[in-house]
């Protein structure tokens, strides 16, 4: 017992989680590549919360942006001493800008139980178990089927070895291995979700039809987080108050050292290019679902970010904007009376001098 307790993961639940859930959607849709989209759209919807929290506090910090503005100007260089009376105003606000980081860490968390289902379906999705997987492996490697890289966790090589050689799929049917009814069809519009995309010409050359279909998904989806990280950029609150900042000080030296940014928005910002490029190197290093599920993922956020945009950042937007035109009013008809009164005085000076002479 206490072996068995040692040998679980801290993440177990969460595989064993998701495992239930892919499992129930692939019963439900019949297809591996359906569960995939309907595992990752589930996901994204329950993030959603998290995405309206962080555009929230964003909004708040372009509330406060003014007391910033003062912060930076009373503080000048000194950059620590800037940082902590910004979080402490921040914090005093409820307007933390860490919470925006969140979900970058998330969908980074996020691939270790993905990657666990993609590359065992057979224990996830069919319910082999492990020791059931363990024997057929031996058997697979007694007939020189698989590599030693075969596992009962990644065990991708068994499935195509069942699937390709029928002999070794009956002597473990006959063994009470595994039941027909467990083996699982993983293609999705003609892709086998198993294989990997490949960076080698000689894959593209010697079996076209299986490595281009696949390098579509790698396209997809850096196509599809350029396109996200983009909409995240001119979504952002305050994004053209912030861009004609940075156009006046780069035009204007002087205005140089009033535009700071911010450790979270640094860290924001560096989160934006490490995660796509870690999306890139999953999806051709593990198998083709996972870019399955990158793509589907980047296009929920996409859909989210335009759902928190028009429900939240544009309406505070319009507000803002409509604060700053009665600003603006106010200004130019207190200036037209000063304008007036100014006119006022100078002729009845005028009178005053005639009189005089």
């Amino acid at each position: 017992m206490d072996q068995f307790i040692m040998q679980l993961s801290i993440l177990d639940p969460l595989y064993i989680l998701f495992g239930w859930l892919v499992r129930h959607f692939y019963n439900f849709f019949g297809n591996y590549g359906l569960a995939i989209i309907a595992l990752t759209v589930f996901i994204r919807v329950l993030m959603i919360p998290l995405n309206i929290k962080s555009q929230k506090s964003m909004l708040k910090m372009q509330a406060l942006s003014g007391q910033q503005a003062e912060l930076q100007r009373k503080y000048g260089n000194d950059k620590q001493r800037y940082q902590e009376e910004l979080t402490k105003l921040q914090q005093e606000n409820g307007a933390m800008g860490c919470s925006g980081c969140l979900l970058p860490f998330l969908q980074l968390f996020l691939i270790w139980p993905i990657y666990r289902i993609v590359s065992g379906p057979l224990i996830y999705i069919s319910q082999v178990s492990k020791g059931n997987i363990r024997e057929m492996i031996k058997l697979a490697d007694s007939a020189g089927l698989i590599g030693s890289s075969v596992t009962t966790k990644s065990h991708i090589g068994l499935i195509k070895a069942l699937n390709n050689n029928s002999e070794l799929l009956q002597e473990s049917v006959r063994r009470g291995l595994i039941d027909m009814k467990q083996i699982i069809d993983l293609k999705f519009l003609g892709i086998d979700l198993t294989n990997r995309p490949s960076i080698s010409p000689k894959d593209y050359v010697s079996d076209p039809k299986i490595y281009f279909p696949l390098l579509l998904i790698p396209a997809l989806v850096l196509i599809i987080q350029i396109i996200s990280m983009r909409m995240s950029q001119v979504m952002k609150p305050g994004y053209k108050e912030e861009k004609e900042k940075k156009k006046r000080a780069k035009n204007n030296p002087a205005l140089s050292g009033q535009v700071q940014e911010d450790v979270n928005a640094r860290t924001m910002q560096m989160m934006n290019w490490f995660l796509p490029a870690m999306m890139l190197v999953t999806t051709f290093t593990l198998p083709a679902a996972m870019g399955l599920y990158w793509i589907v993922s980047g296009l929920m956020g996409i859909i989210t970010q335009l759902l928190v945009f028009f429900l939240f950042t544009k309406p505070y937007e319009m507000k803002k904007a409509e604060a700053a035109a009665k600003m603006a009013a106010v200004f130019k008809k207190k200036e037209a009376e000063e304008a007036k009164n100014d006119s006022k005085k100078s002729g009845k000076n005028g009178k005053n001098n005639k009189k005089k002479k």
